[in-house]
């Protein structure tokens, strides 16, 4: 890939307005005369074909092999309608385009969402969860058409994975604002108390993969993108790193071996899994699970990944309860965080003040609601002090990253340097692979906000970054969406549109899969792993030899069954328990997999 051909790169310039995939069904509507009738009424996500190399390192020929791989090959798979994005609207696009199926059809599935996915079973209100039916993999063309023979030439350029919002929560943490779950699903969760152990599966899923799931290529990285931890605390920091890095994690604070937060209280508020209180949640079928509370304090072991990992910040990494001004050594919340008192419940007249305020980010700094903990002293609990629970610096974060236990496959500070530590910028560029270089930003509001921000300094360095870099692909990753930053949005996707080798843009924050396609690049945000459906997400990028890339996404779950047994409280017994939790969590939000175009997909771009 040349300088020269990248800059002489034709940016779509058609006029037609672009057509949501949401707002057409003509637009994705199979060409019957072209596929057999077969392959039209049942078109497959996985065929049996197989990969066949040319022993040539990353320059591995790709083959559709077999009667039945031809049918996968060429059979037709309409894309799916998702979810129009504001962002993806004020952009030019090419019209969608009946689509082929995906130029890669086999690899190592076992694992993803290709060939199995949890779904609800039951009649109760609590739902048991089985196994169901994978999802396919479906082709966008809305940035490039797909070429019937791309399959073989297609070489892979790069494969990595994506975690993003692991939410890693110390559930006893005197800051966390549980009493606020009225007004959102987010202050609490039932699920949560298992979050560790849950993160631990998904590492042992990833360690369990034997390459991309498209390509078959070696999988050469993970990358986070933020909401690694849940309260800016120290502890959820070192659990973060022990989890990917490798240990033993007691997820505990406070008094060893006791749980001493919301879920032992006795309020009706919470589910009281140790208790026979008729609780909210036990009236919507949560059971009774006596010693849940112990085992969910208890030590999980993490093998660590088997892959080099790199950490991108989020507002939760940031900023005290994901939402106020960066975290300070001293101050009230540094002293409340590691104090002992902790308020667990609020008249809902507050609760409901309280809340409009975060959330219209009219108390950035917090005033208010440290205002209100210093009234509400009175109805506070005791609980174990621990300075483990102290706030977390941009310095002291890149610094227990750089920590040696925290090396693992490294690399070392996993992306950021003393420098990093030293000046508070929290970006940098890191090898994907020889011919693919990705760029992790920081769009956290270091002045208080749960939405993001790209400052003109960063702009200006990503800018001169993508120039530096002009001879490979570039990818970007961040915690915030286009549709999440109000400051500096605007001015990064204009950025990423100019720069004609970048082709995807990587982020979380949402807890929502949706694939949005911006004019010559693709914007690609992904679930989070506390919410149902609880997913990370595979990314690999494939060079067609027709003047087209493919970008194929494959949602990948945890190593748990999906199946629970409430009386196994091993620490694989808890990681499928988290899952069950999470999708009977009342006031969950719904439709979080996202639409099939924003799953298992094959996303076609021009290549520069």
């Amino acid at each position: 890939m040349s300088r020269r051909n990248r800059r002489d790169r034709c940016v779509p310039t058609d006029s037609t307005p672009h057509t949501s995939p949401a707002d057409s069904t003509a637009a994705h509507a199979p060409d019957s005369s072209s596929a057999p009738a077969a392959a039209r009424l049942h078109p497959p996500s996985h065929g049996p074909a197989r990969i066949l190399s040319a022993g040539h390192g990353r320059r591995r020929v790709l083959a559709i092999a077999g009667a039945a791989g031809a049918a996968a090959a060429f059979g037709l798979v309409t894309a799916p309608a998702p979810e129009p994005s504001p962002a993806a609207a004020s952009a030019p696009q090419r019209p969608r385009r009946a689509s082929r199926a995906p130029a890669v059809v086999s690899a190592p599935h076992t694992g993803t969402t290709l060939t199995g996915v949890a779904v609800p079973s039951g009649d109760g209100p609590f739902k048991r969860l089985v196994t169901g039916p994978g999802w396919r993999r479906v082709v966008r063309t809305e940035l490039a058409s797909a070429h019937r023979q791309r399959a073989a030439k297609a070489v892979p350029l790069a494969a990595f994975v994506q975690f993003t919002d692991l939410h890693l929560v110390d559930v006893q943490h005197p800051l966390r604002y549980e009493y606020l779950r009225a007004e959102t699903a987010s202050a609490w969760r039932p699920q949560e108390a298992l979050s560790v152990a849950g993160a631990v599966s998904l590492v042992e899923r990833v360690n369990a993969l034997t390459g991309g799931p498209a390509t078959g290529s070696p999988l050469s990285c993970v990358v986070t993108t933020g909401d690694n931890t849940d309260n800016n605390s120290l502890a959820e920091l070192e659990w973060f790193v022990e989890v990917m890095s490798g240990g033993r994690i007691t997820p505990n604070t406070g008094e060893p071996m006791l749980y001493e937060g919301v879920q032992d209280s006795g309020l009706r508020d919470y589910w009281q899994p140790d208790s026979d209180v008729r609780d909210r949640d036990k009236g919507v079928g949560y059971p009774r699970m006596h010693g849940f509370l112990r085992a969910a304090v208890q030590q999980v072991t993490s093998p660590g990944l088997k892959l080099p990992w790199y950490a991108t910040v989020g507002n939760h990494d940031a900023l005290p309860g994901g939402c106020f001004a960066a975290a300070d050594a001293r101050g009230f919340f540094a002293d409340f965080s590691v104090g002992d008192r902790k308020l667990m419940d609020l008249p809902k007249s507050e609760a409901a003040q309280l809340w409009r305020a975060v959330d219209k980010g009219l108390d950035p700094k917090g005033k208010l609601f440290e205002e209100m903990l210093r009234s509400e002293r009175r109805r506070m609990r005791t609980v174990t002090p621990d300075p483990k629970r102290a706030p977390v610096t941009p310095r002291e974060y890149v610094r227990t990253l750089a920590r040696p236990h925290a090396m693992g496959r490294g690399p070392a500070g996993h992306g950021y340097t003393e420098a990093h530590a030293e000046d508070g910028r929290l970006y940098y560029t890191f090898p994907i692979s020889k011919d693919v270089m990705g760029f992790s930003l920081d769009t956290t509001r270091r002045d208080g906000h749960y939405k993001g921000r790209v400052g003109k300094a960063q702009l200006r360095w990503l800018k001169r970054k993508l120039a530096e870099h002009d001879d490979k692909y570039a990818i970007v990753f961040s915690h915030h969406t286009s549709t999440t930053i109000p400051e500096g949005g605007k001015e990064l996707l204009a950025l990423l549109r100019a720069a004609p080798h970048a082709v995807a843009w990587v982020n979380g924050h949402s807890h929502r899969n949706r694939i949005t396609p911006h004019g010559t690049f693709w914007e690609i945000s992904t679930a989070s792993h506390i919410d149902y459906p609880q997913l990370a997400r595979t990314v690999e990028l494939v060079d067609n030899k027709d003047g087209t890339l493919s970008l194929f996404t494959t949602c990948i779950e945890s190593a748990a069954p999906h199946r629970t047994d409430f009386t196994d409280l091993s620490q694989t017994g808890l990681a499928a328990l988290y899952r069950e939790l999470a999708y009977n969590a009342p006031g969950a939000r719904r439709g979080l997999e996202g639409g099939e175009g924003d799953r298992n997909t094959e996303l076609l771009l021009r290549k520069p």
